[in-house]
Parts: structure tokens; C-alpha cells; sequence
């Protein structure tokens, strides 16, 4: 017998199939369970996640949550100061700075995020795996026996609910069983444990977790710290001698409750809603190129972005709602990393046209932002907002390299997200209650901390992330490119939004004080760390280019920019990539993108996909072919990398710079067929294209504000209808009322 779910999925993927993105061919498929739990098959809401994959003779879904965080303070913050570290610097004492800011974050196995539990089902009773597909449209997974048992789960989009069902026959064997992580008397995985390896769970001192059961119940009930607990909840219903049906939720510091959905008499409303989300997610916008390895890993990561960010949600941490499930801690803690981890995570949201999770990570900066205030009148004693590099869920500082985990600069970059926001959306709510606020803030405060010299405005410390790692050298008195790059990011947009805002006179105020900043350091070899310091080894973060991409304040299309911009990209090459990890790849097909280096970013793009990814698609940071272009071996596995690709894509098709929109900027000679559908760019237009044999035969936009777009496009260009537009250079000026849509072609 079908069972009722593969008959729903089924009629429903015949249903939309006029929207047939993604297609099958994208899937995650195979004829074997993974058997390592970042190869699993991966499902999430944003709040629940569940890894599924084979565990000796189980098979065994990997439960999380996604607030489910020790956050006992190992850092003693309040100790000390900036100014404190700038006088142990100077006095040649750097030692007591690591022993206080850098070692707590290695030394404590808290805080960190935390696992929930595992779930397992027995597989000598179900038998012998010859299917297991995950369909990304609809984001299930579906598993089939060489008996002809079936087994199929998703999580609700949108309710914190997992479902499975179970057909077939002598399924009565096959009952759920609730796995506790052990917290207590487990030991290390053997000699010295870093924050990349994870220390044990014992390590946080728990009290072991109690599981409770009933005829067709299990709950865990597990303590953690300060009378604190999370709860571990399956039910299940026979609906027929070959059929069994079962819900599962994780809930934190309250009970777990199941009654109302597992009691329901039908299913259909439950797996209506989920499919329907999950079909709107997907209406949001396409891409369609001609190269089947990016095709497919673009859309395995905009699959995981769907997975991972949903609003009411925390922002995406290191591996978002996928924590490991092998005894440890996750890799760093499964934190929030603010110094590229949280900010590439979200690139692709903007310009893929899904705004709504692009605003997961505003909101959890909003709710933060009171424990930001109070963190940067502390620590750097000024008025005004920064925000910790690494920090915990309510946004407490954790430590770490204290360069970037208390950097004077982050909130320069948390701030972009703010001004994208409004930029991609022209939202004048969101521009008067976050963006203004938000960027004023962050501004005000680098202002405060900042101090004019000689008529230039200096930082009293800088750094960029990673350079010479934690090292007294890591330190510089002069700007780097990374700090600078962001000062004048941060100023310009206090300017724009006050512009916006109506606030002419403030605005005029931090136009002056942006032209108070130095240019950047460059020599022969382009943009430089900071001021007479090259770049001088591979290194695995892209910080000195900030200007380039993400900032944008350098621009190929200009003859002052270009030569810098190639210059920087040669000797990026030059150094070689043997120090870069996955995400290095990501974001470096950004920059060739925005240098309109079309076949190096897509290079780049390949060479991600086929070295740094699992066979489930997920970031592992390390080369997976042995070191083919990368000395970093292992498999740490975070989000960052595949969000970035995702962004590497869209770079390829269309580029919001500043003032205008670049059309087809970095496409291969080789690739004659492309399209997209519904991509977006500053100033709220949503557009789409489509290149067929070379030839652009087709271009719409739509405004959804009242707006001026100018596009650039190196080709001529002829409105399809009576309207009117006008062209100086290479640029476009199209002038739409809201709603209103324009059609153009190539001439």
C-alpha cells in the first residue's frame, strides 16, 4: 500500500510543477545510508534540525535545536579593557592579555551550543537500504528496503514538529527509540582536544539526562545548567497494521507537548502547510546555468539556507541546526562568529531574493543589541554600539583571539546587513526603526573611539582577521585595509541613511568625517594588510579586500579602481592557496566576479564543490582529495563556504554596485544559455533574464518601490513596449512607478 504521504508528495510535486525549481537531478541520492553524521542527510526549520544517517545497525536521526545553549560566562570580560590591552602591548607583557581574552575560549568547555539527542529505528526490522533521496523541492527524505518497507521524514517548516512514517510490513519491530547524550563519565576522544575537535559533553558537568516511556511515549528530560533543562519528545500512532506514524520536538527550559498534532485524526493539513511553505520558498527566485556541478551544488545550498534561517529563529551559527553528533562539542563551539562566519552565511539572501531570511540575522542583532551597548561602554569605555566577533546567543562575549573576538570594527560589518536590507527591500519602516538606528549607532561609536592625527582619523588599535593569528604581530598602530575598509563602509552609510531620513545637516556631518580617513595602503602589488605590510603568504582570509567584495567601495568598472583591483586579485594568485580553506574559494569567485574575471570565479566555484564539500554538500573546510589545493586536511564542518557559493552565482549574473546594477557582469564565454528568474537588486527591483545562443532575448524588471534603476549592460538594449528609457555610456536609466514591470531585449 502507498502510504498517504508519498501519495500527498506525490500529487503535490505534479502540482507544481510549473515552478519545476530545483529539479530531481539536484537532490541528495543515493543507495546507502551515510555513515558519518556530516555526510547525513540533512533536514532544518531554522529552530529544528535532524541529521539522518546509519549508526552500526540503526538508523539514527541526530536531533537539535537551535537555542539550546550553555551559556555560563568563561570569559571574565569586566577584568579589563582596550585601554588595558593597548598598555600590556605596549609594555612588551602580551601574555597576560592571551591568558585573559585568548584562553578561555580553548580552555572552557562552555559556553556552547549544545545537541539534543539522537533517534533511532532498528534497521535489521526494516530491512536493506537500496533507496535514501532527499528531495530538496519539498524537503523530505525518503528511504526504501529491499523489502519494500518505506520509510519517509520531514520537519514542518514552519512548527517545531518533525514527522515519520513508516509502511510496509512487520514495521511493529521498528518502533522509535530515544538516545540521551551522554553527559556524564564519557572521556575525550584521546590526547589533547582542541575547540575544532570538541571536547567531551562530560566536560560540562550535566547531570545525565532521564528517558521516560510509555506504550507509544519517550521523553528525555535533561538538566544542563543553572535549574535550566531541555526536553526530547516522541509520540507515535498505528494507523494500520503496516502503518506507523510518529512526531518528535525538542523543546528548551519548558515542557514538551505533542498532544494537539499527534492526536489529530489526519495528516493532510500538516504536510499541506509544510509542502506549501516550502513551494513558496522556492517560487522566490531561479537560476539556471550551464554547468551541472555549480547548478546542483547552488541549489543543495539554497536548499540549507531554506533549512537553516527562519523568521523567529536564531541567526545561522557555524553549522546553524546541525549540531555534531559524535560525543563532542561541535567545532568552535558551533558559535557566532562575527569576524566572516555570520555576515558570508547571509550573502546570498539579498540578490536571491529571500529577504525574509536575510532578516533572521537583523532581528537576533536587534534583540542583542542591549548586551552590545552595555559590552562596548565596557570594553572600549565610549558611547555608541559594537558587538562582540565571538559571542553567545544573547550576545555575551566568549573570548578567543581577542584581535577578532573583540575587534574595534564589527559592528562596521554586522551594520552592512542593516543597510542591504533597506537597500535590496527600500523599506522605509525598516530604514526609521533598524537600519537608521542601528548604522547611526555603530558609527557614533567608531567615531568615539577613533582619533584625528595630523588631520587623519586613526583607530588606537587595529588588526585583520586572520593575519599572524593571535601573535603580538597581529596588532597594528596603523590602519589596516580591513579596519579601514570598513570605517569608510560605515560612514558613507551613515551619511545615506540620514540622507534618506531627511536629516540633511547629519549627513553632511559624517560625509565630513569619512573624508578624515587615510586611503588605502597599496603598493606595486595592489591593497596591502595595512600600511607597509604586503601581503606576504597564502592566507585563508580575504580581510584586505573588504573594499573589493563584500563593501563594494571598489569598482572595475572604474579606471581609478581597475588597475588596483588586478593588481590585488595577481598577487592573491601569486601567493597560491595552499594556507585556504573551503570558504577561501567562496569568496574569492567573488572577488573574481566583481574583477569580471568570469572563468577564474567559476574555477574557483568548481574547485569548492568538488574539494571542500562532503557528499551531503556541507562545508568541511578542509581538502577533501588528499590536499590537491589546500594544506588543510581536515573537516570541521560550518555553513559559511556553501552560503558563499551561493553568492558566487548570483555574482556571476547580477551586481548591485553602488548606484547602479550590472547585468551579466562575469559570464564565461562558453556559457551560452543562462538564465534567472526573480533575482534582486538595490533599490527593490526584482529581475529576471534569460541569454539563449549568446543573445540576451529577454529582460524584465519589476519595481516594487516607486524608483530610478540605472543598469549597466554592455550591450545595446530596446524596450519591448512604448516606454520610454535613455542611456549615457553604458548605463541605463529606467524609471518605474511601484508594481509597475518594463520588458527589454537585445539588440
Amino acid at each position: 500500500m502507498k502510504s498517504f504521504l508519498l501519495t500527498f508528495l506525490t500529487m503535490t510535486i505534479i502540482s507544481y510543477s510549473l515552478y519545476a525549481q530545483p529539479s530531481s537531478k539536484h537532490n541528495l541520492q543515493s543507495d546507502h545510508l551515510a555513515s558519518r553524521w556530516d555526510e547525513a542527510i540533512p533536514l532544518g526549520n531554522g529552530m529544528l534540525g535532524a541529521l539522518i544517517w546509519q549508526k552500526d545497525n540503526t538508523l539514527r536521526l541526530s536531533l537539535d535545536r537551535a537555542d539550546l545553549w550553555d551559556e555560563r560566562q568563561a570569559f571574565k570580560l569586566q577584568q579589563h579593557d582596550f585601554k588595558w590591552v593597548q598598555q600590556k602591548l605596549d609594555g612588551g607583557q602580551y601574555a597576560e592579555v592571551q591568558k585573559w581574552g585568548d584562553n578561555p575560549y580553548g580552555d572552557n568547555s562552555y559556553p556552547t551550543k549544545l545537541p539534543a539527542a539522537a533517534m533511532s529505528f532498528d534497521l535489521a526490522s526494516l530491512g536493506k537500504v537500496v533507496s535514501n533521496i532527499l528531495d530538496i523541492k519539498t524537503a523530505t527524505n525518503t528511504i526504501r528496503f529491499d523489502n519494500g518497507n518505506i520509510f519517509t521524514c520531514f520537519i514542518h517548516a514552519n512548527k517545531p514538529i518533525g514527522y515519520f512514517e513508516i509502511t510496509g510490513q512487520h514495521i511493529e519491530a521498528a518502533l522509535p527509540k530515544l538516545l540521551p547524550h551522554q553527559y556524564a563519565m564519557v572521556p575525550d576522544h584521546g590526547g589533547e582536544v582542541s575547540v575544532v575537535d570538541g571536547q567531551s559533553l562530560s566536560h560540562l558537568g550535566y547531570i545525565q539526562g532521564k528517558l521516560t516511556k510509555s506504550l507509544r511515549h519517550q521523553l528525555i528530560h535533561q538538566p544542563t545548567y543553572e535549574n535550566r533543562f531541555y526536553e526530547v519528545l516522541v509520540e507515535w500512532k498505528e494507523v494500520s497494521p503496516n502503518k506507523l506514524i510518529g512526531m518528535w520536538t525538542v523543546s528548551n527550559n519548558e515542557k514538551a507537548n505533542l498532544n494537539k498534532e499527534i492526536q489529530s485524526k489526519t495528516n493532510s493539513k500538516f504536510t499541506e502547510t509544510h509542502l506549501s511553505w516550502w513551494h513558496a520558498y522556492w517560487k522566490q527566485s531561479a537560476v539556471n546555468i550551464p554547468d551541472a556541478l555549480l547548478q546542483r551544488q547552488y541549489y543543495l545550498e539554497m536548499y540549507k539556507l531554506g533549512a537553516a534561517a527562519r523568521k523567529g529563529a536564531p541567526a545561522i551559527t557555524l553549522q546553524a541546526v546541525w549540531t555534531a553528533d559524535n560525543g563532542g562539542l561541535p567545532p568552535w563551539k558551533g558559535d557566532f562568529h562575527n569576524d566572516l562566519n555570520t555576515q558570508l552565511s547571509y550573502w546570498p539572501t539579498y540578490s536571491g531574493n529571500r529577504l525574509a531570511e536575510a532578516e533572521t540575522f537583523t532581528d537576533w542583532l536587534w534583540k542583542i543589541r542591549p548586551a552590545n551597548l552595555a559590552y562596548t561602554k565596557q570594553y572600549f569605555g565610549v558611547e555608541g554600539l559594537n558587538i562582540p566577533g565571538v559571542l553567545t546567543l544573547s550576545g555575551i562575549p566568549m573570548g578567543g583571539w581577542i584581535q577578532y573576538a573583540l575587534s574595534p570594527t564589527v559592528s562596521a560589518w554586522t551594520a552592512q546587513h542593516f543597510y542591504w536590507q533597506w537597500k535590496y527591500s527600500m523599506d522605509k519602516k525598516f530604514l526609521k526603526e533598524r537600519a537608521l538606528p542601528y548604522i547611526l549607532e555603530s558609527a557614533t561609536y567608531l567615531l568615539n573611539i577613533t582619533e584625528v592625527r595630523n588631520g587623519k582619523r586613526y583607530l588606537p588599535l587595529s588588526s585583520s582577521p586572520e593575519y599572524n593569528d593571535n601573535s603580538t604581530s597581529a596588532w597594528f598602530k596603523d590602519w589596516t585595509n580591513f579596519d579601514l575598509a570598513l570605517a569608510h563602509f560605515l560612514f558613507e552609510a551613515a551619511a545615506e541613511v540620514c540622507e534618506a531620513s531627511d536629516l540633511t545637516d547629519e549627513a553632511n556631518a559624517w560625509k565630513i568625517i569619512r573624508a578624515q580617513l587615510p586611503d588605502y595602503a597599496k603598493n606595486e602589488t595592489g591593497l596591502l594588510v595595512a600600511v607597509d605590510v604586503p601581503m606576504e603568504h597564502s592566507h585563508r582570509h580575504m580581510s584586505p579586500y573588504l573594499s573589493i567584495y563584500p563593501l563594494g567601495l571598489l569598482d572595475i568598472n572604474k579606471a581609478e579602481d581597475q588597475d588596483l583591483i588586478t593588481k590585488s586579485i595577481r598577487h592573491l594568485e601569486k601567493l597560491g592557496t595552499r594556507a585556504w580553506v573551503g570558504y577561501s574559494f567562496s569568496w574569492m569567485a567573488c572577488l573574481h566576479a566583481r574583477a569580471k574575471e568570469a572563468d577564474q570565479a567559476v574555477l574557483n566555484l568548481q574547485k569548492f564543490a568538488n574539494n571542500f564539500c562532503s557528499t551531503n554538500s556541507f562545508h568541511v573546510n578542509g581538502d577533501q582529495k588528499g590536499g590537491q589545493y589546500s594544506g588543510f586536511t581536515y573537516r570541521p564542518f560550518t555553513l559559511e563556504g556553501n552560503f558563499a557559493f551561493a553568492q558566487g552565482v548570483h555574482e556571476l549574473l547580477l551586481q548591485s554596485k553602488q548606484g547602479y546594477v550590472e547585468l551579466f557582469p562575469a559570464i564565461p564565454t562558453n556559457w551560452r544559455n543562462i538564465s534567472f528568474t526573480d533575482l534582486r537588486a538595490e533599490g527593490g527591483f526584482i529581475i529576471s533574464a534569460t541569454i539563449t545562443n549568446g543573445q540576451l532575448d529577454n529582460l524584465t524588471i519589476k519595481a516594487e518601490q516607486t524608483g530610478t534603476l540605472r543598469l549597466r549592460y554592455e550591450h545595446a538594449l530596446k524596450v519591448k513596449s512604448k516606454k520610454t528609457i535613455h542611456k549615457l555610456g553604458d548605463i541605463y536609466t529606467i524609471s518605474l512607478k511601484s508594481g509597475e514591470k518594463i520588458a527589454l531585449e537585445q539588440i
